[in-house]
């Protein structure tokens, strides 16, 4: 499997999890949390984009931000698991949510700053192609912050989703952009 079928694979992943996010669909994630799982799925595949992109100074930041990305969403990921198992005990729920607020060493690197690396490495990684593939970057990086205004500001499952979907469709246009060229110029 090449490696740009791991990170088609992962965007669709992400974006699946978004989607489930967004609380428009049914809720039928009991007692599997779909969300959660499509969402560390797509993450850890969404690191295949370090091998990807052209290799210069700019990549190896894009690639270590990214894989600092990845792991905090393994991180954020696993504390959601963790809630879920609670079930229905919303105390339980609201206890350990406290717990975790309180402790900077949980809170920061996997709930508020870890998981937004990961949007903000393949933004550094879409700057590469500024110059040729400018509607694409713009998507990449607009729409990473739009996902981080609808979560931490708004708190709307329907508008990160949308963010999400322009963040993957510009992603995808910039992972596919040789092929889209190579059949004009034939």
């Amino acid at each position: 499997m090449k490696t740009k079928h791991l990170c088609t694979f992962g965007l669709l992943f992400f974006v699946t999890s978004y989607l489930l996010f967004s609380k428009l669909l049914p809720d039928f994630q009991y007692p599997i949390d779909f969300a959660h799982w499509f969402n560390l799925i797509g993450a850890c595949l969404l690191l295949s984009f370090n091998d990807v992109f052209p290799r210069n100074i700019l990549n190896s930041i894009a690639s270590i931000v990214t894989a600092l990305g990845v792991v905090a969403h393994i991180g954020l990921c696993t504390i959601d698991f963790i809630m879920t198992s609670y079930g229905i005990n919303d105390f339980a729920r609201e206890e350990l949510s406290q717990h975790i607020t309180s402790v900077p060493s949980i809170l920061y690197p996997f709930i508020v700053v870890g998981p937004s690396l990961l949007f903000i490495g393949l933004s550094l990684h879409a700057l590469n192609f500024s110059k040729t593939n400018a509607i694409s970057v713009l998507m990449v990086c607009f729409s990473s912050l739009a996902i981080g205004f609808s979560f931490f500001i708004l708190k709307n499952g329907v508008y990160m989703l949308l963010s999400c979907v322009v963040f993957v469709l510009g992603l995808g246009l910039l992972l596919f952009r040789k092929e889209e060229n190579e059949l004009v110029s034939k």
